[in-house]
């Protein structure tokens, strides 16, 4: 038995938008929905999949997959067709990849679990940054 392979459609205008277009375009429909505690992280030089991410948090799982789906039809408003779109059904967590692009949304829980902020933003900070002293500060006993 064989079956037909299945294509997966994509569309770049051309000229592509820019980097800072697409991440206006995913803000604003972030905004248009009200999504919560915003969060744009520059990942160029710690991801070849992309440039920046984008992290959101929606107030259930309803806002959440809503939130998604607005990203995505900003995005097709701006000629670009997402590359993919996963964890809409369950909608704790939905990822919208726009390319250099990113877009999470997150119910609160599920957000506060995984700590992308952390993961991606570990090294960004010097010594004694976070608050506690850098080890030739620290009293000596």
């Amino acid at each position: 038995m064989s079956t037909e392979a299945q294509v997966i459609k994509t569309h770049i205008p051309n000229p592509p938008p820019s980097v800072s277009q697409l991440l206006a375009t995913a803000q604003s429909a972030l905004e248009e929905l009200k999504a919560k505690d915003v969060v744009q992280i520059d990942v160029r030089g710690k991801s070849s999949v992309a440039d920046f991410m984008l992290i959101a948090s929606g107030t259930s799982s309803r806002h959440v997959k809503s939130i998604a789906e607005e990203v995505v039809r900003f995005a097709k408003n701006l000629g670009v067709m997402p590359l993919g779109m996963e964890g809409e059904r369950e909608a704790e967590w939905v990822l919208v990849d726009l390319g250099d692009v990113i877009v999470h949304v997150m119910l609160p829980r599920v957000r506060e679990l995984y700590a992308l902020e952390r993961l991606w933003s570990v090294g960004d900070s010097k010594p004694g940054n976070d608050g506690l002293p850098a080890e030739d500060d620290a009293p000596q006993a």
